[in-house]
């Protein structure tokens, strides 16, 4: 069955989708059925809208999932690796990562909202490994805790790096103040994939103990990540 529907989508598929029986178009086949039920090349197709000539956007979206296997592969992609794909401009490329990006805040935002427990290390990465393992530059993020340890806010670092250690302590005591938070958690990756601390990374956390415990602030972890693999102080005994 599924051999003979490729077969007859390969047959007409130069002629664009909406040629095709409505309920093999993707769009059509989302509202009836739900996005759920469509297949990853079917879900981009959507965003595409159009491919190229002789092709239909659906061809198009298999060729850039043949490359890239993955979502995720694609989501921290340079420009210059999409430049072969003919039907595929700024305005399509931009479209993709935008919804790759949605999908990461969501995901974010609904921990946000339930005000979750945090209650390991693990449950960190549960959290942000997704959103921060394929970083191609070191992002710096704080969890904010009541105190019982429910999720307040996440907050980004954007002033300084680890390697400047007196405006990132300023800014992490500043947004706790400003939320009223018992602890935190301090959360940065290494885009060399490598969890393992440096010794910047070790000076920092225990300045920022030390300011926390003046502003009665309890630095609960710091936790750094890098390829699927995380490396917590806490757990390690540091803290």
């Amino acid at each position: 069955m599924e051999v003979n529907l490729k077969k007859r989508r390969e047959g007409y598929s130069s002629r664009g989708i909406k040629n095709w029986p409505v309920d093999e178009r993707p769009r059509e086949k989302l509202l009836k059925f739900g996005e759920h039920n469509l297949t990853d090349a079917e879900l981009l197709a959507i965003l595409l809208r159009t491919g190229a000539k002789g092709e239909s956007a659906l061809d198009l979206a298999r060729k850039i999932l043949q490359k890239f296997k993955t979502f995720r592969n694609m989501s921290h992609t340079d420009p210059s690796l999409w430049k072969e794909f003919k039907g595929l401009g700024k305005a399509k490329l931009c479209q993709i990562k935008s919804a790759l990006e949605i999908g990461r805040r969501f995901s974010e935002q609904e921990v946000r909202e339930k005000r979750v427990k945090i209650t390991s290390s693990k449950d960190v990465s549960n959290l942000l490994m997704a959103r921060m393992r394929d970083l191609k530059k070191e992002v710096f993020k704080v969890l904010l805790l009541d105190g019982k340890n429910k999720l307040i806010d996440i907050c980004e670092i954007e002033e300084g790096s680890i390697t400047e250690a007196h405006p990132v302590i300023r800014e992490v005591i500043s947004k706790a103040l400003q939320n009223f938070s018992a602890g935190i958690i301090c959360v940065h990756n290494h885009p060399s994939g490598d969890p393992v601390p440096s010794p910047e990374d070790k000076d920092f956390t225990d300045q920022l103990k030390d300011a926390g415990e003046i502003m009665q602030i309890k630095l609960l972890d710091h936790i750094i990540i890098g390829d699927n693999k995380i490396y917590s102080f806490a757990d390690a005994g540091i803290l």
